[in-house]
Order: C-alpha cells, then sequence, then structure tokens
C-alpha cells in the first residue's frame, strides 16, 4: 500500500490582530445617555426586533453600564463596547473607542443659538 504523505508544516500562529478580533466579539455600537458618574457611562444600544407572530419589527433598546476608564466619552457620543468581566453590581462592559464625538458638536450649535 503506498504511504499518505503528511504534511510536516505547522499550523499558522494566530497574529495578534487576528487575537484583539476575537477578544472584541460581542461589541455592540451605542449613544452615551449619561456622563454623570465618574468612571460609568450610560450607553443605550437601539435595534430592530421582529415579533414572532405578525412580523412586524418593533424598535427596541437595551440600556448598558459602561466602565470609561479615562472618562473620555461624552453625553451624545457614539461609542463601541465590548463585554467584559464584572466591574461591579451592574457594570460588565467597557468602552472600546469614540467612533464619533457628536457631545462636542451639540455644545457648538448650543452656544451659536445662545450667541444668535
Amino acid at each position: 500500500m503506498p504511504e499518505k504523505k503528511t504534511s510536516t508544516k505547522a499550523a499558522p500562529k494566530a497574529t495578534k490582530a487576528a487575537t484583539k478580533a476575537e477578544n472584541l466579539s460581542g461589541t455592540k455600537v451605542g449613544v452615551v445617555e449619561s456622563d454623570k458618574r465618574t468612571k460609568t457611562r450610560r450607553v443605550v444600544v437601539n435595534y430592530l426586533s421582529q415579533h414572532p407572530k405578525y412580523g412586524k419589527f418593533i424598535r427596541q433598546r437595551t440600556v448598558l453600564q459602561v466602565h470609561d476608564e479615562n472618562n473620555e466619552s461624552h453625553s451624545g457620543d457614539i461609542v463601541e463596547v465590548t463585554p467584559c468581566r464584572p466591574i461591579s453590581k451592574t457594570k460588565s462592559w467597557k468602552l472600546v473607542r469614540i467612533v464619533e464625538r457628536r457631545a462636542e458638536l451639540a455644545a457648538a450649535i448650543a452656544s451659536v443659538k445662545e450667541v444668535q
């Protein structure tokens, strides 16, 4: 019987980028609703779900308590969050990045309206 040739090459190792992407699975994008507490943000994630019986799409939302170590985000910003170990009773999400800073834009618009 002829012997089967087996590859002696080792399997490719996971790169740092691939490992980091695996860690970011389950990320969500939402809007910061409240930034009144230190190192904690209240982020609202809006989504659509279909009614099981009638098929109508229903707007729903999830409110997450997010850990923001450096107090970078402010109310109105669009942020990306990822699950983490529980930090407190209600906080088990961490801020990954600020997708868009809308707080500064809102403040600028408000100041222009005050001048007029």
